[in-house]
């Protein structure tokens, strides 16, 4: 191995480390029904976390949580009722909404009993308070024990301009977003009203992610603000239901949340609930391999990838399973095929390289954000994240798609080394279903490290974007968070190791250089690190 080549071109060797047999190995592995859908804190964890931290050692790397192959997350276990029922009073006749077919309720107080009595429906269109365009959904309306029905995405949705951005999600539209300024104003509850568009995905995955197995949950710090009762989503036809008992019509309403002037309407109905949750404490782990920079060993870019999905549910008939093959044992592989890559380099990089398999990201990023709250690496000597999260099976792309394209100088590191590949940058195809908001990356970005998210190309070498956007809707229609996501030997992962080969020459760059990219200009995450850098 020659420590005499030049900069920006890897050895070969190297990088073609990195192949499609290598990815299909550890997907198969990890998206085996032995590892029973790898939920933390069951059998399917332990299998996973021996597995990584055994492939690291192999490859040479060294233990990346100061001597430790671990970081230990503490979590709470909370598995829901599916019988719960919210009762609604205060309309011509009293009625339920039923779990699963209505509405998915819980709550994140991490006590058994949980009661919600004859609590005010408010509607307050899109639960979004921005001073800084401002836009106010409350109008200084007082909910505190009130529960708020509110919509989707933001104000901007399908629109291509306007005070948030467009077509582009911001995370006030995400769903994390509405519990959270619910619970800064002392809500009782939120009622988010589900639609396929606006959410991005159907009403398929809420109850895959929400009512059909265990959540997991970070015990509260003191001091904290006290949870929500309620927290939960409602179908379109419930809404429309629940509108009705009112003597409202919810697409008029909808369409006046588009408005500045909107105000806040009180429904006249109630909401009641009794809501059983078991809970158990558990811990689950984050698994870190580090490649120690031989120059300037404290400074550190990290690759990324949750390595958790669903688990399983044994009252499921026939497939119990939930593999998660490509959500997201393509990107867990993807980790251990860079580690074999970046250790065969001679000399190594002159920053370190950290490996991170997160835990608990369907629940929450919960893994993530544990690791930010509680560094290996000072956060302000993080040079960069690269994350993978669902990458692509279909072949090789023309394009790479960029998640919330324009919002870091990574980007341009990116580009040029696309360029000499004859490959793209693009942004992603439906900016308003918010994916730079839906992975672990979003806990490193909240703490100001600039980091690079991609989804898996559309523009297929065979078959073009037709082709490539036809896959994925087939992914998220069928696939995503179902027992069907499993490993099929008709994949062609061709495409998937060309892109995990950029992302080793974007990492390999960043850790050869002495620069320090940064979000840009305007971006909501560069004040954050401009304070971080500063410090």
């Amino acid at each position: 191995m020659s420590a005499g080549v030049a900069y920006g071109v890897p050895p070969p060797h190297a990088a073609q480390r990195i192949s499609a047999e290598g990815l299909s190995t550890h997907i198969q592995v990890l998206a085996s029904d032995a590892f029973e859908g790898r939920a933390p804190a069951t059998r399917g964890e332990e299998l996973t976390v021996t597995y990584l931290r055994d492939q690291f050692a192999s490859l040479g790397l060294q233990p990346g949580n100061h001597g430790d192959w671990f970081q230990t997350v503490p979590l709470v276990q909370i598995t829901p009722d599916p019988s719960t029922r919210l009762h609604i009073t205060g309309g011509a006749a009293p009625f339920d909404l039923a779990s699963i077919e209505d509405v998915v309720v819980w709550n994140r107080r991490l006590t058994e009993w949980v009661s919600l009595t004859e609590s005010e429906l408010v509607f307050v269109g899109y639960g979004v308070s921005a001073p800084a365009v401002g836009w106010d959904d409350f109008k200084g309306m007082d909910v505190r024990g009130k529960t708020l029905v509110v919509l989707v995405n933001d104000p901007d949705y399908g629109l291509e301009s306007g005070d948030f951005l467009g077509r582009r999600m911001t995370y006030y539209g995400r769903w994390s977003y509405k519990y959270e300024e619910a619970m800064r104003r002392g809500a009782a509850g939120v009622l988010i009203v589900h639609e396929d568009a606006p959410a991005g995905y159907p009403w398929g995955v809420v109850v895959g992610s929400w009512a059909d197995h265990p959540r997991f949950d970070i015990p509260p710090a003191p001091g904290s603000p006290e949870r929500l009762a309620l927290e939960g989503w409602i179908t379109r036809d419930a809404t429309g239901r629940l509108f009705s008992a009112a003597g409202l019509d919810f697409a008029t309403l909808k369409e006046r949340a588009r408005r500045k002037d909107f105000q806040p309407v009180p429904l006249g109905l109630k909401a009641s609930t009794q809501m059983y949750h078991s809970l158990a404490t558990s811990q689950s782990r984050n698994v870190l391999g580090l490649l120690p920079g031989r120059q300037r060993p404290e400074e550190v870019i990290i690759y990324m990838a949750h390595w958790d999905h669903i688990g399983k549910n044994d009252s499921l008939p026939g497939d119990k399973i939930f593999n998660g093959a490509v959500d997201n044992a393509t990107g867990t592989a993807a980790l251990l095929e860079l580690a074999k890559a970046f250790t065969a380099l001679n000399p190594a990089p002159k920053r370190s390289i950290l490996f991170l398999a997160t835990t608990a990201e369907e629940s929450g990023f919960w893994g993530s954000w544990y690791y930010t709250q509680h560094p290996v690496f000072p956060l302000a000597k993080t040079v960069a994240g690269i994350n993978f999260d669902i990458l692509n099976v279909s072949g090789p792309t023309r394009d790479v798609v960029v998640v919330n394209r324009g919002a870091s100088e990574l980007e341009d590191i990116l580009e040029d080394v696309a360029g000499p590949e004859q490959r793209y940058l693009t942004e992603e195809d439906a900016p308003e279903q918010g994916f730079f908001y839906r992975s672990d990356h979003i806990s490193f970005a909240k703490v100001g490290v600039p980091v690079v998210y991609t989804k898996s190309g559309v523009d297929l070498v065979q078959g073009g974007i037709p082709a490539g956007q036809a896959a994925v809707r087939r992914y998220t229609l069928n696939d995503y968070h179902k027992v069907t996501d499993e490993f099929r030997p008709e994949w062609d992962l061709t495409g998937m190791a060309e892109d995990v080969r950029l992302f080793f020459e974007l990492g390999r760059r960043l850790a050869d250089s002495h620069r320090w990219p940064n979000w840009r200009e305007g971006n909501e995450f560069r004040p954050i690190r401009d304070a971080s850098r500063g410090e």
